[in-house]
């Protein structure tokens, strides 16, 4: 079996990553699939419209009520850990789409939790609310 020194640089690689340290502003990103959204300024929008939404279906799983008093326990926990594995993976997602740094996705992410938490979680649109 041959090894390479890892200080040879007598090949290239055919891809370039995008990785930042830090906070960019540009809208030349990858996040969450390999080659999305890709150059297109139409791409890099339905791309922070696709991470606002995983961030407010985050916000609404975390609020969701659907298991009835007197309901079959059982059922009911393991009804309760499916809807929390899903609103894990969307945070997840939402996490990972961040991770890219890009100021734009954060931004999208933050407005996101911050509409789903009023639209599900505050008292605002809730009917027995106290007043």
């Amino acid at each position: 079996m041959a090894w390479t020194n890892s200080n040879d640089t007598s090949h290239t690689h055919p891809r370039t990553h995008l990785w930042h340290l830090s906070f960019y502003w540009g809208r030349n990103t990858l996040f969450l699939f390999p080659n999305w959204p890709g150059n297109s300024p139409g791409m890099y929008a339905l791309g922070l419209i696709f991470v606002f939404a995983l961030a407010i279906l985050v916000e609404f799983f975390s609020n969701l009520k659907l298991v009835k008093p007197g309901s079959n326990r059982a059922a009911a926990v393991f009804f309760q850990a499916g809807v929390q594995a899903i609103r894990a993976g969307f945070a997840y997602m939402v996490m990972l789409a961040v991770m890219s740094y890009n100021g734009g996705v954060f931004i999208a992410a933050i407005l996101g939790h911050a509409v789903g938490y009023v639209v599900f979680g505050s008292p605002i649109f809730k009917k027995d609310m106290d007043r």
